[in-house]
């Protein structure tokens, strides 16, 4: 079994490196295109870390997300590994219960982001021993219990990295106008956190910054299950 490094007080730099060190390199970045993800993009380059990065393209993600994606490529001269859901498991979910089942129970929810995001992960993960995330502790109720390096048990007991776990918002926003790094214009249209275009809407000013995210779901729900406990 892989030994998971005590980090106390460390730096988003050195839990990337610490995590590329207990995966022996073997890692890669889930990326989303959110702001989050792109500074640790930016950060793994700063360091000269090998870094690989796959992306889930659900079939309903904003125009504005794959714009990012061009401009990582672009400036970072990465590639991209883009997943994408299983189309005869679509087909079937919409011909049997419609476009927005979703929205009519979390159980339907769950169904479709299993489709359309768990499942791919799964196939993206695959001989991986490990995968970096840009979770941050203060986006969700149902990540407070996370740790900066810790065993997806989920996933095969992987090696999962949260470098900017305690990070705020301020200190990523700080972080990518100082390296002005390619955003999602959507995060200054009022969506702090985007995912799917039907299940994204721009939040309030004071509202939570997950408020925008499945909204007429209650807070303890509001994960697709990528990140499962």
């Amino acid at each position: 079994m892989t030994q998971i490094p005590v980090l106390s007080d460390a730096t988003p730099e050195e839990i990337l490196k610490a995590g590329y060190g207990a995966t022996g390199g073997n890692i890669a970045l889930a990326c989303s295109f959110s702001v989050e993800d792109v500074v640790i993009i930016d950060m793994a380059q700063a360091l000269s870390l090998p870094l690989r990065v796959f992306a889930l393209d659900t079939g309903r993600l904003h125009e504005e997300t794959y714009e990012v994606a061009d401009a990582l490529t672009e400036r970072y001269r990465i590639k991209i590994d883009w997943y994408y859901p299983r189309h005869e498991a679509v087909e079937q979910l919409l011909r049997e219960k419609g476009t927005f089942s979703f929205r009519e129970s979390l159980e339907n929810r769950h169904e479709c982001c299993h489709i359309r995001k768990v499942e791919p992960l799964g196939r993206a993960l695959k001989g991986l021993d490990g995968w970096i995330t840009g979770l941050r502790r203060e986006q969700s109720t149902t990540r407070t219990g996370l740790a900066p390096i810790e065993t997806d048990t989920t996933n095969g007991g992987i090696i999962k990295v949260n470098p900017l776990l305690e990070w705020t918002e301020e200190q990523v926003w700080s972080y990518a106008k100082f390296r002005r790094i390619p955003t999602n214009r959507l995060h200054s249209q009022g969506y702090p956190s985007i995912g799917c275009a039907p299940c994204t809407r721009p939040v309030a000013p004071g509202e939570h910054p997950r408020a925008g995210r499945w909204w007429w779901e209650n807070p303890e729900h509001k994960e697709c299950g990528l990140h499962r406990r």
